[in-house]
């Protein structure tokens, strides 16, 4: 052995060692560097929120989506895009969407009127096929004068200027029930210049921002020199809450739609079998601090804010549901009653979480400005509402209105606290109402976000995963040069 060789080896092996030494330093950081703290605009930290969805109200939500009541969406597909020319649907086989065959959907949901989840809507006989089934719909010729008004009332409250969305036509022969069950919001290889221009129109066109003030967008758009995005947001915190608040909803909105699509990708097709699952190096290139020049983070925060805001929303609409009147009507009565029973535990949990946000903080000067501003804020998330009708891939359509139409409704609610604090218990209500498809919108949304956020917690333990891994390879590599 030449005299030479070992104070070689101790020299790789130190430098190894140093290299580990580092890694491991800096192990934690990586990890935790996605999202922590607490959250801009209000006081609650990312943890409280980790611990009180993952182990507490997700599990229940998951049981929720799962029940008839809310698995069920109708929605049309078909409706053209308002803003521009469409450049045609997407031909992958995975933007399809297949419809519910009319002989699968509850005789409750397909024969009933929108506000069909009433006691006092569902006083009619069981009828045996889809034919007989349609006369639920009418309104029961013994049903008291006071309460035939209130549906009358109903119908025209539907059409006032309280909806945050552009809402489909339930009549309309486009529009059909889907499983949403059957199809699950993943990655469908829907991108490019049309999925491009729809998060484009929404950002630029509908984000309270002038054109001059550069937002960026997702971390593979094209670079606009070495503006890295940070003068926006130097901007964006001299706006008002109301503005701040605008931006990170729609934020939010697009990271818990990009963690879907990271958490449920397409991995491989064997024999016709696709395999779908989490896509780390897709995750990292969406939300990774480095490679996204820490834009990623700010996303998820965002994320977690939405939350907030919906959270806050199921909370303050609880009293809408405790009411007796209100059934969650499918014609099957033992589920039925079941599935209210868990959605008022989830509103229990709602109204136990210590931390929400306090909307009262917005529209809360002058009345007249306030005024304006609520209308102007509601009017920018309906146009938003209506570019989803401009997506080309009918899965991401779909998901895209019901989590839209969801977000809307939550925020009908957080603005109707008067209305909702005046609802009659064992009457229909002529101030406030929800119709069913907002209500399984309402739901259907914050269980996308619950489970961003608990995909969120997967992605984090896989990263901590490959990282050991590869911290283990180095060790092997370490020890076989000192042996």
């Amino acid at each position: 052995m030449s005299p030479g060789f070992l104070p070689a080896v101790a020299g790789q092996g130190a430098a190894a060692a140093v290299q580990l030494l580092v890694t491991l330093s800096f192990l934690p950081s990586l990890v935790m560097t996605q999202v922590t703290g607490v959250l801009d605009d209000c006081l609650c930290d990312v943890d409280s929120i980790d611990n009180f969805n993952n182990y507490k109200i997700f599990p229940k939500l998951k049981k929720l989506q799962e029940r008839d009541y809310f698995r069920y969406y109708k929605v049309n597909l078909k409706r053209p895009c308002p803003f521009w020319a469409e450049d045609g649907h997407c031909s992958i086989k995975d933007c399809h969407v297949e419809p519910c065959p009319e002989s699968k959907i509850p005789v409750g949901i397909k024969a009933g009127h929108s506000n069909k989840y009433l006691q006092a809507a569902n006083n009619t006989k069981e009828l045996e096929d889809c034919e007989q089934a349609n006369k639920l719909g009418a309104i029961n010729s013994t049903l008291s004068n006071e309460t035939k008004e209130a549906f009358i009332d109903w119908a025209r409250y539907d059409d006032s200027q309280d909806h945050f969305c552009e809402l489909d036509d339930e009549r309309s022969p486009a529009a059909q029930y889907v499983d949403l069950l059957l199809n699950p919001e993943r990655y469908t290889g829907y991108k490019g210049s049309s999925a491009w221009r729809v998060w484009n129109s929404i950002y630029e066109e509908n984000c309270f921002k002038p054109r001059s003030v550069y937002r960026p967008l997702n971390p593979l758009a094209p670079s606009r020199g070495k503006d890295d995005g940070e003068s926006f947001y130097t901007w964006l915190e001299g706006l008002c809450l109301e503005k701040r608040v605008f931006y990170k909803l729609i934020s939010g909105l697009h990271a818990s739609i990009n963690l879907h699509l990271c958490a449920n990708y397409l991995l491989e097709e064997t024999w016709g079998k696709p395999s779908w699952g989490p896509n780390i190096k897709e995750f990292k290139r969406r939300f990774d601090p480095v490679e996204t020049k820490g834009e990623g983070p700010r996303r998820l925060k965002n994320l977690y804010f939405l939350y907030l805001i919906e959270l806050r929303a199921l909370s303050k609409v609880a009293p809408y549901f405790e009411r007796s009147i209100v059934d969650l009507y499918t014609g099957n009565l033992e589920e039925d009653a079941d599935t209210k029973t868990l959605l008022l535990s989830i509103f229990q949990d709602t109204k136990s979480f210590p931390m929400h946000f306090d909307e009262k903080s917005m529209f809360a000067g002058d009345k007249k400005g306030a005024k304006s501003l609520k209308e102007e804020f509601r009017l920018h998330f309906k146009n938003i509402s209506r570019i989803m009708d401009c997506v080309g891939c009918d899965k991401c359509r779909l998901w895209g209105k019901l989590q839209t139409q969801g977000l809307g409704t939550a925020l009908k609610i957080l603005f109707s606290e008067k209305e909702i604090q005046k609802l009659p218990e064992n009457s229909p209500s002529k101030g406030f109402q929800l119709t069913r498809q907002e209500i399984v919108a309402l739901l259907n949304a914050f269980g996308r976000l619950s489970t961003s956020i608990r995909e969120l917690q997967n992605f984090k333990a896989l990263l901590q995963h490959k990282r050991w891994q590869w911290i283990m390879g180095l060790l092997e590599r370490l020890l076989s040069v000192w042996k």
